[in-house]
């Protein structure tokens, strides 16, 4: 993969027709699934055309490289989780609530991908490729702005928290907290998310000291 083409990250052409989405959406079907098998770095091109039976000229149509289609299916997990966030956090009723939500959320977020191999293996591809982490990065730059925006009318007018700073750096550190739960047995990532739940309830929105 080369880093220094951020365009190898993007569709080479959008699908429009029918035909074209149905293909495009075989391509991303079969990717996840030798994604799950194998990760992301032992997955072909050739092979994934292959197994959907499709031209690989056809794949490169979509995809000018590997990294387009690991995109694809990152932005499908993390539109998932930013409606899930949106819809969590639509009707905050308090600073105390909004602690809460975010501690139903990573209960949810830990049980909905736990069980999904494919989940798994395009976020460990994330680590590989600036490019994708940037995107990843983004990605929980945005769930804190949902967060941030949902508290902003219970916040105290003297608070001397640099709450979008806070806010990215813990949104960030949740979704690498949950991945690492994902890959540890059920029963010690269960606690360490416990464990990890009551930091976020006493720290998230502590003022700092004096």
């Amino acid at each position: 993969m080369n880093p220094d083409n951020p365009d190898r990250i993007n569709f080479r052409k959008r699908p429009q027709q029918e035909r074209s989405i149905q293909r495009v959406d075989a391509i991303l079907s079969v990717a996840a699934a030798l994604i799950a098998e194998k990760g992301v770095s032992a997955m072909k091109m050739t092979e994934l055309a292959a197994v959907a039976a499709i031209p690989i000229g056809s794949v490169y149509q979509y995809f000018p490289d590997k990294a387009a289609i690991v995109r694809a299916l990152l932005e499908r997990h993390s539109s998932r989780i930013r409606q899930k966030v949106r819809e969590a956090f639509a009707f905050v009723a308090s600073l105390d609530h909004a602690i809460e939500l975010v501690c139903t959320m990573i209960d949810w977020y830990y049980r909905e991908f736990r069980s999904d191999p494919t989940y798994i293996g395009v976020w460990l591809g994330t680590d590989i490729d600036r490019d994708i982490l940037q995107l990843n990065i983004q990605h929980s730059n945005r769930v804190a702005e949902i967060f941030l925006e949902s508290i902003r009318p219970f916040l105290p007018a003297e608070s001397r928290i640099d709450l979008e700073a806070r806010t990215q750096l813990f949104s960030h550190l949740i979704g690498a907290s949950i991945r690492f739960a994902i890959v540890s047995e059920d029963e010690m990532a269960r606690r360490m998310l416990h464990e990890w739940k009551q930091v976020i309830r006493i720290t998230l929105l502590a003022e700092p000291a004096q």
